[in-house]
């Protein structure tokens, strides 16, 4: 799975748990909602450290629990 798909899951999972909307994770965040849609539809072959951190803040999380997923083992990556 690319690194893209892997956020977007990740992102799925996390708004999914916190009973989150986009709409309000933007709010909460400050991360333009176009910026939201297109990191939840994968449409950025990469997507910036910053707006993964302004994302969590948003959620109330740390990098390390966002990452804390097996959605970004090595093994389940491509290079």
């Amino acid at each position: 799975m690319q690194l893209n798909e892997a956020l977007s899951r990740r992102l799925t999972e996390l708004l999914t748990e916190k009973g989150m909307t986009q709409y309000q994770l933007y709010l909460k965040s400050g991360v333009p909602k176009s910026t939201i849609h297109n990191v939840m539809h994968g449409s950025y072959p990469s997507v910036k450290l910053r707006v993964v951190h302004e994302m969590c803040q948003g959620l109330g999380i740390d990098l390390r629990t966002f990452f804390d997923s097996p959605l970004f083992d090595e093994e389940n990556l491509e290079p």
